[in-house]
């Protein structure tokens, strides 16, 4: 008789969520303990469901671990009013290290801050009625949403939806609140707190992180497809029609490691407004009940999605939601990117878009990004909104003040109009070293001086003005979406990169490996014939990513590791 096979071992994860499923773990008495200047292994964990990330300084490691702390905040669409951009500038002065960073799901990020600076950081952020509960974690994460105000009538309707889907995904532990607001341990002895079972989550949550997004087509500005849950808006007569349903995107994945990686989402049907929560609700479970918890690199929705099929994915989301989906309805992206430079709303005010390089707000010598935009929320008293590009919008801005704030920004060294060549505007990086413990190689810090070296490269070849989207990451897990550039850096070991070429400017495909292993140093020696052949050979209007599907994936006589993924649109 064959003996039944062993159930199989859950990941440590898994363990300490479900033994204590408030996820406070013994954070608020670490806190309190001058004497030790990091969180054990275990709260690190529990961490990150608060929005924070213990790490160290990667460039002092020679000389022992110093321990500091990434807190990202949560802010649905990228809003920001301008009670909460103040406090978030003062605290980056006062907390961390006089750094804003722009996220690429519309969130803040506070580098640099010690562990006592932790409870004034946190309670500050609380006070100016925000959050950072859920920006991290095996939870849903910061609800993004098209914010950029002129690029159609629906914005503020589709954004009244993520606010009220990211409050509606929010996980209901007690310990949050009572550790970083009140300033106390929850009674672990305590029976309340002890048998408590998230409503939604469940008592050992989610298997990974879970991303939804919302998009408004013609302008793509939010990368849909790399979501877990996406809706696209369609409009009919002004107005807000529904939304088509994807699920099962996401861009991480693990070098060496077949059994992972990117996805782009699958669409599912249509669905009208009132059914937004519903449906959220059921891919959430799904994901619950059926992702990985053996294996954390495969732990995403996408995977269930993929191997499950489009089809079951349906079916089990009707039965949970108690709804019908509709035949997806027809909708058509363009491009993707932030609109720039001043521009005009719906509402006949404006709106300023601001490249933020690397999306990292901050004074650096002339450029003083960061006191420029304290300078402007202060005496204006304006919205602004993040992007999942990095960079920040001012919105609702009367004619009146257009001229007083060009005056305030050209006196900090920011440029309204020619902000950048296309080729900066449309690059984005993550922030890698020395801050990120996963990353393998240079990102942000690297990014733009490639960029520079990349311009010149441009000008000699009969690119100069041209715009190609470039991406790097320090490592496979694809915090910037690197795997639907037009040329993708993804860093694999110090100093070399996994080159991807062939996404498109709607960001509704995948590009593909071209190499493996590239110095930095070389990315000009080995791009430079390609980019010289596409001048040559392009198409009227053919971009470097559509040009290099045609024609370079054509002559490649191997298959590439990365089959292209497309979206139906």
């Amino acid at each position: 008789m064959i003996a039944p096979a062993a159930p199989a071992k859950v990941t440590h994860n898994e363990v300490i969520k479900e033994a204590n499923p408030t996820l406070g773990g013994t954070i608020a008495s670490t806190l309190s303990n001058p004497a030790v200047d990091r969180f054990s292994e275990d709260d690190t964990q529990f961490l990150k469901f608060h929005g924070i990330y213990q790490q160290d300084d990667r460039d002092k490691r020679k000389t022992g671990k110093f321990y500091m702390f990434m807190v990202r905040g949560r802010l649905p669409g990228g809003v920001v009013g301008p009670e909460q951009y103040l406090t978030f500038d003062r605290l980056a002065t006062e907390c961390a290290n006089n750094t804003l960073r722009i996220t690429t799901r519309q969130g803040f990020q506070f580098h640099g801050v010690v562990k006592n600076g932790l409870g004034p950081l946190m309670k500050g952020i609380n006070e100016a009625l925000s959050t950072t509960l859920a920006a991290c974690g095996d939870v849903n994460r910061n609800v993004m949403a098209s914010s950029t105000p002129s690029t159609s009538p629906l914005v503020d309707r589709v954004l009244e939806d993520a606010f009220f889907l990211s409050k509606a995904l929010l996980p209901k532990t007690k310990a949050y609140h009572n550790i970083w607001v009140e300033g106390k341990q929850l009674d672990l002895a305590d029976e309340e707190d002890k048998d408590f079972v998230d409503p939604l989550y469940g008592k050992s949550y989610l298997p990974r992180k879970f991303k939804v997004a919302f998009v408004i087509p013609p302008l793509n500005d939010i990368d849909i497809f790399t979501n877990d849950l996406g809706f696209i808006a369609l409009e009919e007569n002004g107005q807000l029609l529904g939304y088509n349903v994807l699920a099962g995107g996401g861009m991480g994945m693990s070098h060496g490691n077949a059994e992972t990686f990117p996805r782009m989402a699958d669409v599912l049907g249509f669905t009208t407004p009132e059914h937004v929560e519903a449906i959220a609700k059921a891919v959430l479970t799904i994901h619950r009940d059926y992702g990985d918890r053996v294996n954390r690199k495969h732990a995403r929705l996408k995977y269930v999605v993929e191997e499950r099929g489009a089809d079951w994915t349906r079916e089990e989301l009707e039965r949970r939601a108690g709804i019908k989906l509709a035949p997806a309805k027809p909708y058509h992206f363009t491009k993707q990117g932030d609109l720039l430079g001043w521009n005009r709303q719906f509402n006949g005010k404006s709106f300023l878009g601001l490249f933020v390089e690397m999306g990292r707000i901050q004074d650096a010598g002339e450029y003083r990004l960061k006191t420029a935009l304290r300078k402007i929320v202060e005496q204006f008293h304006l919205e602004t909104r993040l992007t999942p590009s990095q960079n920040i919008v001012i919105v609702n801005v009367p004619d009146a003040l257009q001229q007083p704030i060009n005056r305030i920004l050209a006196e900090h060294g920011i440029a309204v109009e020619n902000q950048g060549t296309p080729l900066r505007l449309a690059s984005i990086a993550c922030p890698a070293l020395p801050t990120c413990g996963l990353a393998l190689a240079e990102s942000e810090r690297l990014l733009p001086n490639v960029i520079t070296r990349f311009e010149t490269l441009f000008a000699e070849v009969g690119l100069a003005q041209e715009e190609i989207v470039m991406r790097m990451t320090g490592c496979p897990n694809g915090c910037a979406r690197p795997y639907l550039a037009e040329i993708g850096f993804v860093g694999r070991a110090p100093n070399k990169y996994m080159v991807y070429l062939g996404g498109n400017e709607s960001s509704t495909r995948l590009n593909r490996i071209w190499k493996e292993n590239v110095k930095s140093e070389d990315f000009e020696k080995e791009l430079r014939p390609l980019l010289t052949r596409y001048v040559q050979e392009r198409t009227r209007g053919e971009r470097f990513g559509d040009w290099c599907e045609r024609v370079i994936w054509n002559e490649t006589v191997s298959a590439p590791q990365l089959a292209p993924a497309t979206a139906s649109n």
